[in-house]
């Protein structure tokens, strides 16, 4: 497994590098990628530290589990590679800005517009085998994106953490809501999108929180 990491990621989670736990995840990912067709690709693991730096967050979204479909995950959670059908979330999440904000989404479904305007697109787990959801769940990977949010929710103020279904929002319950906003409504998954995802109108919410705090907005 490559750890290379983007300079200001690399310098905050050093000490997860070391880490007991993240050697056995290290062994353990390294075993299942020479045996196993296991997504992302290996280079693109940490694509959402490599793109989004940390002093550049302004807005952090929680994933679960990387896409497990061929050609699917691209490293940044809810997105996909080019040319691929988007999937029911990512048209459910295109349908709420629509709906929010009024006017059609970007047609980028890699979602690295958004990243390059400081959107952190965070999984709880960097891969997966293919066709297993959360096959590599609860081994190590949990610890350390936990770590990742707690450096940005102890040295950063004003972010928006946005937290999609009771997963993520487990995962985000240590955040400060006084230092940041949380928005918490439902996945924007089929199962549960119609439960409190639509109309929960997130896009337009962490924008005017970002310009009240001094910040630019999103251009979702």
């Amino acid at each position: 497994m490559d750890v290379r990491i983007e300079d200001s990621w690399k310098t905050r989670l050093k000490a997860e590098f070391s880490n007991e736990y993240f050697i056995r995840l290290r062994e353990f990912v390294k075993h299942e990628y020479s045996v196993s067709t296991v997504f992302p690709p290996g280079r693109l693991i940490f694509r959402a530290f490599d793109l989004c730096p940390f002093d550049k967050v302004k807005v952090v979204i929680v994933g679960q589990d990387p896409y497990h479909g061929e050609g699917q995950a691209n490293g940044l959670c809810f997105a996909v590679n080019d040319g691929v059908r988007k999937p029911p979330s990512l048209l459910n999440i295109f349908k709420e800005i629509e709906d929010d904000l009024g006017r059609k989404p970007s047609a980028d479904s890699t979602l690295v517009h958004w990243v390059n305007q400081g959107v952190f697109l965070l999984n709880a787990t960097l891969t997966v085998r293919a066709h297993q959801a959360a096959s590599h769940a609860n081994r190590g990977w949990e610890n350390f994106t936990d770590a990742a949010l707690r450096h940005l929710a102890q040295q950063k103020s004003n972010l928006v953490f946005i937290l999609w279904g009771s997963y993520a929002q487990k995962k985000g319950a240590f955040i400060d809501s006084s230092r940041h906003l949380v928005l918490k409504s439902a996945h924007p998954s089929p199962l549960s999108a119609y439960r409190g995802f639509f109309g929960s109108r997130p896009f337009s919410k962490t924008n005017d929180y970002l310009l009240s705090s001094g910040h630019s907005g999103i251009d979702w």
